[in-house]
């Protein structure tokens, strides 16, 4: 198969900014592709070549990309630097640097999808001394015999800045059209939800059909998509949703993960799918210390804690463990952390996930044996909204965000990759002011004036819509922002700079920069009030009108530890807004 046969998918995908539009795009191509390729290709056109749980990641740096253009072109370097300079993506710069350099290019042969993958496939997985130079020998090596527009993406893709616009539920939607019913769609995003790999969905819907995904069980190794939770502001109103009953948890402020284990080979991966396992060795010892059994995979928060005092300390804490590549024995000292375990998932070789909530609680205490280190959250079933609110003081006087309400029904199921009332959180109630933070995506941002010249002065910052696969803006943040963090933003947001707003936003502001989605911030503001100029939740209070956060403020936290996809949704903040005992509408 051709490179190029796949670039012209792409170019119809970036041609289009309606969902329904990409997923018959992608449907009739899937049909079209031998069997052999489509797992390479799903990778792909979502920027990345193996699933996001592999070790191997592209988002090679610019300077050394613009290393490997200037080799693969003899360009001059004055020329691509002013191009790179203006046009800020690297993609186009690549596409026009080439369409002047196929005037001079004599020999070159046709570029297949193989090539092009094993190639990214090797820079990706080189590492150590020598590393640099042989990556751009390996990417120059293709980019030699690429015409402009396959360069393009071949570009974006090694950069980390695919931005076609194509999620993990678009291409779901599309190989259910391809292989399937409308009515089996459920079957692909659960085989999706349990393995965290849509490349292998892909290849058995191609190779078996719909009934081959059967034979997809969950399997250490393979992180399962994170449950996720609904939020309601009582005891009584969570208790109704829940029947009258309800198992209430700590939910505690830390870094949730989950841990699979394999004949004492323990992984941890965070809810994003990162492999945590070298940043947490701490945990992965006392975890293996505290598991009597072989094989299974159980999920939990890492909560910091003060070593004097046993007391629970907020999620900045354990932030400071993310990402270190050195001083970790030191990190470990300073910043320990206690595992909280919450749920079971699979063990000796069976599958939980859809049993009740009680069965996989009561594998839980089979399996761990309660050490310093390694501890069961904290949990009582309750039917009297009076001791629901007792326990949730003293959730909170423990140093929690509050309580998480689970059901404890027959139904009470696993629902991987899953929103619902399943799982309620109960964090404090919800009145005319937002005493809750809200996690929000960086859409784009506004220069600064004064003494924030040279600097953004304000971002513009977005919920997110999960059923149109949107980010809806809700404020322009401003404020919270000490010295250090302004000056740093530049560093985070650039690379995911785009030219024009990102297809996937949506807003009525002109941003002076515009981001690709990526990066999550947690958020407090006042109050919530409706809005003419925001789109989060329009038309859903007021026709024109969406919802804004009024004086919002940054909280000085980073969730690294979440993907644009899992901040705060619109429909979670329209709920807010409807519980509000007083209504500010502005």
């Amino acid at each position: 198969m051709l490179y190029q046969d796949l670039v012209k998918v792409y170019q119809a995908l970036e041609s289009t900014s309606s969902r329904l539009e990409m997923t018959d795009i992608l449907a009739r191509f899937f049909r079209s592709t031998d069997c052999a390729h489509i797992k390479p290709i799903v990778y792909m056109t979502q920027g990345g070549i193996v699933p996001d749980f592999y070790p191997e990641k592209l988002g090679m740096a610019d300077k050394l990309y613009l290393r490997t253009l200037l080799a693969a072109t003899g360009a001059k370097e004055t020329m691509v630097r002013e191009l790179w300079d203006r046009e800020g993506d690297p993609g186009t710069v690549t596409e026009k640097v080439f369409e002047t350099k196929r005037q001079t290019t004599l020999f070159s042969e046709p570029l297949t999808l193989d090539r092009v993958y094993d190639a990214l496939l090797r820079v990706a997985r080189l590492e150590g001394s020598g590393s640099q130079e042989s990556k751009v020998r390996c990417l120059a090596d293709i980019l030699h015999d690429a015409k402009p527009v396959e360069a393009r993406y071949i570009a974006r893709i090694v950069t980390g800045r695919m931005r076609l616009g194509v999620a993990s539920q678009t291409v779901i939607d599309s190989l259910a059209l391809a292989f399937a019913t409308k009515a089996e769609k459920g079957a692909v995003e659960r085989a999706f939800n349990v393995t965290s790999d849509l490349g292998l969905v892909a290849e058995v819907l191609c190779l078996k059909g719909i009934d081959g995904l059967n034979d997809i069980h969950v399997m250490v190794g393979n992180p399962i998509r994170a449950m996720l939770a609904e939020r309601l502001p009582s005891p009584e109103e969570i208790l109704e949703k829940m029947g009258g009953r309800a198992m209430f948890e700590y939910k505690y402020d830390g870094l949730r993960v989950q841990a699979h284990i394999d004949n004492g080979k323990i992984t941890l991966y965070s809810r994003r799918l990162e492999d945590l396992t070298s940043q947490f060795p701490d945990v992965v010892k006392s975890l293996g210390e505290a598991f009597t059994g072989r094989t299974a995979i159980v999920e939990g928060e890492c909560v910091p804690v003060d070593i004097n005092t046993g007391e629970m300390l907020p999620f900045q804490e354990v932030s400071h463990r993310r990402g270190r590549k050195h001083g970790l024995t030191a990190a470990i000292e300073e910043y320990p952390v206690r595992l909280q375990l919450f749920d079971c998932l699979y063990l000796e070789g069976e599958d939980l996930t859809m049993l009740p909530l009680p069965d996989r609680r009561t594998a839980l205490t089979r399996c761990i044996v309660i050490t310093e280190n390694v501890r069961l959250s904290e949990a009582r079933v309750l039917d009297d909204p009076a001791k629901v609110q007792e326990f949730f003081t003293e959730a909170l006087n423990a140093g929690c965000e509050g309580l998480m309400a689970k059901s404890i029904n027959d139904d009470s199921v696993y629902r991987a990759g899953s929103r619902g009332y399943l799982w309620i959180k109960y964090k404090k109630e919800y009145r005319s002011e937002m005493n809750d933070t809200v996690d929000l995506v960086v859409v784009g941002a506004f220069h600064g004036r004064g003494r924030r010249g040279g600097v953004y002065g304000a971002l513009l910052m977005a919920t997110y819509n999960p059923d149109e696969d949107r980010f809806e803006t809700v404020s322009k943040l401003g404020s919270g922002f000490d010295d250090a963090t302004l000056a740093l933003l530049p560093e985070k947001l650039n690379k995911f700079r785009t030219p024009t707003r990102h297809s996937m936003v949506e807003s009525k502001m002109e941003a002076d920069v515009w981001f690709e989605p990526s990066l999550v911030l947690e958020v407090l503001g006042a109050e919530l009030s409706v809005s003419p100029i925001h789109t989060c939740a329009h038309d859903r209070i007021r026709d024109g009108a969406g919802l804004a956060i009024r004086f919002p403020r940054f909280t000085g936290t980073f969730r690294d530890d979440k993907r644009p996809r899992d901040a705060t949704t619109s429909q979670e903040v329209l709920d807010m807004y409807n519980k509000q005992l007083k209504r500010v509408e502005g």
